[in-house]
């Protein structure tokens, strides 16, 4: 059996595991179980009522958080001519074509945290598939990375600002950063809000049952702590 720390026995004393908390609540006891001596991040994970077995049922999108995660997101954008000024000037940290494409294949480069390309640029980033694929980095057009050049300096931007990508797991769960410890309350609700009117949105018809079986929150270095699913579908449905 995997041996706890100190801080989080403490944390989890002051949680109790069964009991489902608001929003607010749960917000309160992050603050005093995150003791970490740096801003950790605030983990949202929730269980959904969906078998992504089924291709109709595979919950896969992007949106932008009102106040962003708090994390400071490094871009690449595979792009050339226009685009790649457009790119430059919206604040991207790295912008090329094939020469990114030869240093990822045969360097192995991977620091930054999104990728965009524009469709010209998909056949020859699409090599890049085996190293970008298991890292969550490959330029989707599903998640909105994938853009014409004209759409380049605004995807860039609202990736800079805190829009984020998500993807239910084989268990039906959603993982998604919503911020940090040091935002205050209302941002961190505001931005929990923004993900969970996006994930009703994406609803499958072919779901049975109820959709929002579980969630909870957590900070990096804290414990769990679940959360009330009647509280956080209105939270979702009101914002």
């Amino acid at each position: 059996m995997a041996r706890r720390s100190k801080r989080w026995r403490i944390g989890r004393e002051k949680v109790d595991p069964q009991r489902r908390h608001t929003i607010d609540e749960a917000l309160k006891l992050l603050r005093e179980t995150a003791t970490a001596r740096f801003d950790e991040s605030l983990e949202f994970a929730i269980r959904l009522g969906v078998d992504p077995r089924h291709a109709d049922q595979m919950i896969r999108g992007a949106v932008s958080l009102p106040h962003g995660t708090g994390k400071k997101v490094r871009v690449l954008v595979f792009t050339q001519g226009d685009a790649a000024r457009a790119a430059q000037e919206a604040g991207a940290d790295f912008v090329g074509a094939d020469d990114f494409i030869q240093k990822i294949a045969t360097e192995n480069w991977l620091d930054f945290d999104k990728a965009v390309a524009t469709p010209d640029m998909m056949p020859r980033v699409g090599k890049l598939g085996r190293v970008l694929g298991p890292r969550g980095l490959m330029p989707n057009p599903k998640v909105g990375t994938v853009v014409p050049p004209d759409k380049i300096a605004q995807t860039v931007k609202e990736l800079k600002a805190g829009k984020i990508e998500f993807r239910v797991e084989k268990a039906g769960i959603v993982h998604a950063c919503v911020g940090r410890v040091s935002m205050t309350d209302d941002q961190l609700r505001e931005n929990i809000s923004t993900l969970i009117q996006t994930l009703i949105r994406l609803k499958p018809a072919s779901a049975k049952g109820s959709y929002v079986r579980a969630a909870a929150l957590s900070s990096t270095m804290g414990v769990g702590i679940r959360l009330d699913v009647n509280d956080l579908v209105r939270a979702g449905e009101s914002f």
